[in-house]
Parts: structure tokens; C-alpha cells; sequence
């Protein structure tokens, strides 16, 4: 039972660790690599499995929240990357951030120290089915697909594969920050006070926003149109669309009041902990597509950032994805039976760490089932991991974006009973019970190797 899974990201090594778990062997390819001729993509700075290149955050892990749903059908699915999260992570309020060195050197030592799994640092360029003993393959190679692998997907697919321009948030160093001037706070206090909070009055977000309009873009290379995704846009792009847009998006000062003056700044750019040593914190919801000494000028108007040392700049990468309504069923299978491949991870058509994690823990059930010459069985429409796949496979591909975790991917409760439960909260809470017995019943019926993979 061999089966060969492409990429080093988040989905492939959780693909490639559920799989094994699974009693499968697994060929783990990635063509980044340190050693003979270095390769590394845009984006990436080592070669390490599950660099996280954005933000280090898995999003909230308030009950009955979306995301936090997600989560807790992955857990009960063991899976490894999530898992790893869990120990690594740093304090971010009600959110799971994680460490991003030590996830990835954890990662690195789950695959070493896992005999059914072997790595081999070279490109896939092809994707016909090997004569080795491979039963199927799951491509988890991300937003940045090598070129070549590029076009064997358009070969195979016949129908081109589309892409968006995503951008990464600058990272400043800790001890360059003016902490007399910034406060730490959790908006509405929800969760503990693990942001750093920089406060900004209106004449100081005025000339902030005047210098960020007057900064002068990175040069584009190789595209001459960005298409953003509208989840992760740029800020200069956001600051475009009217003086006010970033107080209601990465600047809301809404539930920050300062404690220091009991009052709601005009505006506040939070700093979210890189690390446990937190020595390093990133700008929320900061990336854009700045020259260097442009962000660097412009960055440093706001109040505690005046003499900020940036340890990395924003910067903008390819994000390629499939048409997943028009090629995938909801087993993340090709629909073309013959050829035996699954897509996970952002290529899939998902955006974000723990859907990426979640798609690849999928693909990893998928592959072994295929692997033992059985039917994979799709999660159910109930949960959220069922949810999220059924999106991608039955969106309108004329209209076709990546999507987040939301409750609006998840089935509505019955009309009766949304008439009897007004309260919003309440509602979401029904649709997590709902979901979590789905999923329960579903993994549960998973033929297992193994009694201790059972929920």
C-alpha cells in the first residue's frame, strides 16, 4: 500500500503522516532544499516542512466559533500538524498561534521518525502513475506550484488552473518596539491580553494614511495584473478604497480601549507574537506589496514603531489554485477516474493554515482507503471538514474563490427550529453539536488499522 504525495507545506506532511498512520508507505516529495544547489521558492526562507510564510495564527479557539469547529473535528481525527499547533503554540488571546521555527522543527522530526515515510527532494514534473507500487498520488504543492507542475496540472486537468497574488505581513523586532507608547489588550478583554496594541489618534492616522497612498509599489516582474484575493488584500489596496476603510479593517480600534486613558483610540495596529520567546511580533492584517525603504518609512509613523527594526518586510507571492467545482469529487479525487489523484491544501481551493491542515488530513483518509482497493468515503455534509470540501466541489466555477471556514459553508438548521432559536450564539452552538456528531459517526465507521485512531 504505497501512495505519493507532493509537497512539504501543511496539507502534504499531513497527508503524508495520516496516510502512514493508515499502515501506508509514502514517497514524500519537495523540491525545496539547503544541500547540493539550493532551490527555495518567493516566498520560502528555508526548506523546512510546514514553514509558515503569513501570519503563525489557526485562527480563534472560541467554542462554537467556526474555525474553532474545524479544529475540533481535526482533533478527534489525530491529526499530526494540529496537534503539533496544540504544543507549540504561544499566547494570541483566543486564537491559536503557533511558534512558526519550532512547528516546522517538530514536523521535520514527526516525518524523520516515521519508518513508512520517505522524503525525496526533487521537482515532480510529471504526474502519470508510477510503476513502483504507487496507487494514487495526492498533489498538496500550495499557492507557489512550480511552473513546470504547473502545466502538467493544465495537461491533465484540460482546463488551466487559476491563480490570485496573496501578500505576507512585515515581522519587527521585539525589543525595537517603544513600549511606553503602546499597550497590550485583547479586544472586548476576550481571552488574555497577548496583542500589542498601537494606539493612533486622528491627525496621527491621517498622516499615516497620506504616506501609506504616497509609497511607492514593489516592482510586479513577471504579471502585469495582481488579482488579490478579497480575504487577504494588500493595505495599500484597502487604504484606496476610502480614508475610513482600514479603521474598519486591519486598524478597528472597536473593544481596544486604552487602559492607559480609558478611551477608544481613533485607530490601532495590533502585534501579534511570532514566537514563545516573543522576541518578534508580526503586524496584523499588515501586508502589502510595498518597496522595502517605503514600508520601512511608512511603518514607522505609527506610535511605538517610530524606531522599529523590521526582521522581515511585506512582500507578495503567486497563490495557484484548480477549479475544484469543475474537477473534484468530494473525495478530493480527479474526476477523470482512471488517473488516481487527490488535490489538498490551498491548490484544492481552500485559503488558510488549518483548512490546508484539514484537506490534507482528508486526502491522507482518502489515499489509504484507495491504497487498501476500497471506496473513500467523503466526510459528511453535516461537519465542517464535510462542509468545507463540499464548497469547493459545488461552488459556481464561473465565480470560483478560495474560501475560509464560515458558518455559511455549513448547513442551516431546520427552518422550525431557526424560528424557535433567535439567538445567534445559541444557533451556532446547535449547528457545532450537530456537526461534531456527524463527524463522530462518520470517523467511527472509517475502517482503522489500529484501535487508538478511533474518536
Amino acid at each position: 500500500m504505497k501512495i505519493r504525495v507532493i509537497g512539504g507545506g501543511l496539507a502534504g506532511p499531513e497527508a503524508a503522516l495520516t496516510a502512514a498512520r493508515f499502515g501506508c508507505q509514502v514517497d514524500l516529495y519537495e523540491m525545496r532544499r539547503l544541500d547540493g544547489e539550493p532551490r527555495l521558492t518567493p516566498a520560502h526562507q528555508t526548506a523546512d516542512f510546514g514553514e509558515l510564510v503569513c501570519s503563525n495564527s489557526l485562527k480563534s479557539e472560541s467554542p462554537n466559533t467556526a474555525p474553532w469547529l474545524l479544529k475540533q473535528e481535526m482533533r478527534r481525527a489525530g491529526s499530526a500538524l494540529l496537534r503539533i499547533a496544540d504544543e507549540t503554540a504561544v499566547p494570541a488571546g483566543h486564537a491559536l498561534a503557533v511558534d512558526r521555527v519550532e512547528f516546522s522543527r517538530r514536523i521535520n522530526e514527526e516525518i524523520a521518525a516515521q519508518p513508512l515515510i520517505r522524503v525525496i527532494r526533487e521537482e515532480v514534473t510529471t504526474l502519470n502513475q508510477d510503476e513502483d507500487g504507487t496507487k494514487c498520488t495526492i498533489v498538496a504543492t500550495g499557492p507557489l506550484t512550480s511552473d513546470a507542475l504547473g502545466r502538467e496540472i493544465e495537461r491533465i486537468t484540460g482546463s488551466g488552473h487559476l491563480a490570485f497574488y496573496d501578500s505576507i505581513s512585515p515581522i519587527v523586532d521585539a525589543d525595537s518596539i517603544s513600549m511606553d507608547r503602546v499597550y497590550f489588550a485583547a479586544r472586548w478583554d476576550k481571552g488574555t491580553a497577548d496583542y500589542i496594541n498601537c494606539p493612533m489618534d486622528r491627525e496621527e492616522f491621517d498622516r499615516f494614511l497620506d504616506a501609506l497612498l504616497a509609497a511607492e509599489a514593489a516592482e510586479t516582474k513577471e504579471w502585469e495584473k495582481a488579482d488579490y484575493f478579497e480575504g487577504c488584500l494588500p493595505i495599500e489596496i484597502l487604504a484606496r478604497r476610502g480614508r475610513d476603510t482600514l479603521r474598519f479593517g486591519p486598524m478597528k480600534p472597536v473593544g481596544l480601549r486604552d487602559p492607559r486613558t480609558g478611551k477608544t483610540p481613533w485607530a490601532v495596529v495590533q502585534l501579534r507574537k511570532e514566537n514563545l520567546r516573543a522576541d518578534s511580533y508580526n503586524l496584523v492584517g499588515f501586508q502589502n506589496h510595498l518597496k522595502f525603504g517605503e514600508q520601512a518609512k511608512v511603518l514607522r509613523l505609527i506610535p511605538g514603531l517610530e524606531n522599529a527594526r523590521f526582521l522581515r518586510f511585506g512582500q507578495i507571492h503567486r497563490n495557484t489554485y484548480i477549479c475544484a467545482p469543475v474537477l473534484l469529487d468530494e473525495t478530493l479525487l480527479l474526476k477523470s477516474k482512471e488517473r488516481k489523484l487527490l488535490f489538498a491544501g490551498q491548490i484544492s481551493g481552500v485559503e488558510g493554515y488549518t483548512e490546508s491542515i484539514a484537506t490534507g488530513l482528508l486526502a491522507g483518509i482518502y489515499a489509504a482507503a484507495i491504497a487498501r482497493g476500497e471506496e473513500p468515503i467523503p466526510a459528511p455534509r453535516a461537519s465542517a471538514l464535510g462542509s468545507l470540501v463540499h464548497y469547493i466541489t459545488h461552488a459556481d466555477p464561473k465565480d470560483f474563490q478560495p474560501a475560509n471556514i464560515t458558518f455559511d459553508l455549513l448547513e442551516p438548521l431546520a427552518e422550525e427550529l431557526r424560528k424557535k432559536v433567535r439567538d445567534k450564539k445559541e444557533r451556532h452552538r446547535l449547528v457545532c453539536e450537530r456537526s461534531l456528531a456527524a463527524f463522530d459517526a462518520w470517523f467511527s465507521a472509517i475502517p482503522h488499522p489500529s484501535a487508538e485512531l478511533r474518536p
